[in-house]
């Protein structure tokens, strides 16, 4: 194994708060039927532009509108202490990039945010490379994100694995031939990702799942 392919949202980080709180408003705002928390959880790994649909399955609502509102008011809720690493995240970066991995990120979060909270949390020293929704044309579970990362590198599938916490994560490595590994603690559950390759509960048992590939 030599690539790492890391989600942001609800696997490095704990954005489920500031992520739902700008959800309910923007549902507010736009006049939108009331949804659960819950059920605005479940979204977290889809493009913003592609909420809308999955919400609301039963309504045409303009996603160009809906992405729009919500990173407006996601300016009012994303305060400086909205957001936080994940237990055990920050040291197992570290120590999987000196035992010679490349670590890399492919969110469903715009680049310009994804940089902001790479610079904050401090990850810019581990991360080598980044891709946001606005830098594919076809977001997760498309396998596009992952393959634009292989050729970066120039590496085969079967040397890298994508690690997330949605089954949107588990299919996009699964589309592109890779290993895949799903975290419980952040938005889906167990059973939801249960087609990965390995499922952990922390984030530091990475470290022994690559240990013995």
């Amino acid at each position: 194994m030599k690539l790492i392919i890391l989600d942001f949202d609800g696997t490095l980080a704990d954005t489920a708060g500031v992520i739902i709180k700008t959800m309910q408003a923007t549902i507010r705002e736009l006049g939108l039927p009331e949804r659960t928390d819950g059920q605005c959880a479940a979204m977290i790994g889809l493009r913003l532009v592609e909420i809308p649909a999955a919400l609301y399955p039963e309504c045409t609502i303009d996603g160009d509108l809906y992405a729009q509102t919500y990173r407006r008011l996601f300016h009012i809720f994303n305060t400086d202490d909205a957001v936080k690493l994940y237990p055990h995240v920050l040291e197992t970066l570290n120590e999987l990039k000196s035992r010679g991995f490349i670590l890399t990120i492919a969110s469903s979060r715009s680049r310009a945010s994804l940089t902001d909270y790479i610079t904050k949390l401090n990850l810019t020293d581990t991360i080598s490379y980044v891709l946001g929704a606005d830098d594919v044309k076809d977001g997760k579970p498309n396998p596009e994100p992952v393959n634009r990362t292989l050729k970066e590198f120039g590496i085969k599938p079967d040397e890298a694995i994508v690690v997330g916490d949605t089954v949107f994560d588990v299919q996009m490595g699964k589309n592109a031939g890779t290993r895949t590994c799903g975290v419980t603690y952040g938005n889906g559950s167990r059973e939801s990702l249960k087609d990965a390759d390995w499922i952990i509960e922390d984030f530091g048992q990475l470290l022994d799942i690559l240990d013995n590939k």
